[in-house]
């Protein structure tokens, strides 16, 4: 495993150009306290200076020489704060120009007058700092090209699987070309105004026996362990909290693909991963919403939304057409990015040797989601070898770990994630509820039996 964990604010935006002119200012201060240190050793000096006899004399030994020396250093100090504040401020408005090319190319409903603002902005921007356009643009450029280079790496460890079919020498190659491909495409990210259309298929949601444990998840880790899937008939877990006011708020946890042929009974399958990942409405997103009812859920209700790959493209769905109020949005190994809105907090994790979270195409350019969103990545299995076409980065285990790395984590970014634990581990009470699902023929109405 690899302990390199990048936290960021989006696909190429990762830096948060005011934090950087806020640390500017901190150093240009320091720089400004130490020049007036620097004067007032000056001043020593000169007092010193006029008492050169009695200095000579032993009294006070080598004492000039050495407030000197320090108004030196001081001097020294006082510029080096003061050249990486501008420093810090030129890589601010690299930053920040990135941002504004992005948000110009990816916002359509910008509109004209957002748009001229933006490029005022751009040319203020290079006009005080006349380089940073030409960063800016290497910046934009080698995240474009960079992204997919990992799960090109590692396809070179399944080489001896796939020398069999003849591929192996141009895996790394059409790797790259198809990476480049969905990002130059777009087709990894869903726009903040895309619905899915009608379905073609249907499902029934049967409750299963209450599982444990009935209580709010304490960190990352604990919500990928909820995730349902593997050995069990769970697919959806949903858990509902009634808090101390009275007001109900509901968590749901959506299984990864189950069942690798296309069109099987189980809808969590290859049939709705390409009907997610095309637009259309397939039946395990039909059996998340089904489950959200019947345990309670209506529209407008808070949602607090959990998903691994699959899961992960129904919940992005989930948030931007399901009607709730859907205040967090966590994937993990998500095909998929959704510009969810600023009242969504949005985390995800990804690893860069994932095949499945490359079909995101490197994500938004842009940051998504509300303040506190961020994008957590790192490569997940560097060791290369024939195992590497069993996927290991794209398993909820080793998301599982990367949740963990987050959970200690001290970055600032994690202090929204965890207000959330604290605010659910505060509920009155909590019931939980786990529901199986199944395919059914285009017709099926909802029948009574428990099942929907």
């Amino acid at each position: 495993m690899s302990d390199d964990l990048d936290i960021r604010s989006g696909g190429l935006v990762a830096v948060d150009p005011e934090s950087l002119r806020a640390a500017a200012e901190r150093y240009e201060r320091a720089g400004g306290d130490l020049a007036r240190i620097e004067d007032l050793v000056r001043s020593v000096v000169m007092l010193l200076g006029g008492i050169a006899p009695v200095a000579s004399s032993g009294f006070v030994p080598d004492s000039g020489y050495t407030a000197s020396a320090l108004a030196n250093r001081t001097d020294a100090a006082s510029a080096a704060a003061r050249s990486l504040a501008e420093r810090l401020r030129f890589a601010a408005a690299v930053y920040e120009i990135v941002e504004l090319r992005t948000t110009a190319g990816f916002d359509g409903s910008a509109g004209a007058a957002r748009q001229a603002e933006i490029s005022a902005r751009i040319s203020a921007l290079s006009g005080a700092y006349p380089w940073a356009g030409a960063l800016a643009t290497m910046r934009e450029g080698g995240w474009r090209v960079a992204w997919p280079i990992d799960l090109a790496v590692q396809g070179i460890g399944a080489w001896p699987v796939h020398a069999l079919a003849g591929g192996a020498p141009f895996m790394p190659a059409a790797t790259l070309a198809l990476g480049l491909g969905v990002a130059a495409a777009g087709a990894g990210t869903i726009p903040s105004g895309a619905r899915l259309t009608p379905a073609s298929t249907h499902a029934r949601v049967t409750a299963l026996a209450p599982p444990a444990p009935a209580a709010a998840p304490a960190s990352l880790a604990e919500v990928a362990a909820r995730i349902p899937g593997g050995s069990s008939s769970a697919r959806v877990r949903v858990e509902r909290y009634t808090m101390a006011d009275g007001s109900r708020q509901f968590a749901v946890y959506v299984a990864g693909t189950q069942a690798i042929a296309a069109g099987s009974r189980d809808p969590f399958d290859m049939t709705s991963n390409v009907e997610l990942y095309t637009g259309k409405e397939s039946a395990s997103y039909e059996a998340t919403v089904k489950a959200l009812q019947r345990a309670g859920a209506e529209p407008g209700d808070v949602v607090h939304a959990f998903g691994h790959s699959q899961g992960a493209m129904i919940t992005a769905h989930l948030a931007l057409e399901g009607g709730y109020d859907t205040s967090t949005l966590v994937s993990f190994g998500s095909p998929v990015e959704a510009d969810v809105g600023a009242e969504t907090l949005s985390v995800s994790l990804r690893h860069t040797d994932d095949p499945v979270a490359f079909l995101e195409g490197g994500g938004n350019p842009q940051g998504v989601g509300g303040p506190g969103s961020f994008v957590a990545e790192r490569l997940a299995d560097p060791a290369l070898g024939p195992h590497d076409v069993t996927l290991p980065a794209h398993g909820i285990a080793g998301y599982t770990e990367t949740a963990r790395m987050l959970d200690a984590s001290a970055d600032p970014r994690m202090a929204p994630v965890r207000e959330l634990f604290d605010q659910l581990g505060a509920a009155a009470s909590v019931d939980v509820v786990e529901y199986s699902a199944t395919r059914v023929a285009t017709g099926f109405s909802a029948s009574g039996g428990g099942e929907g």
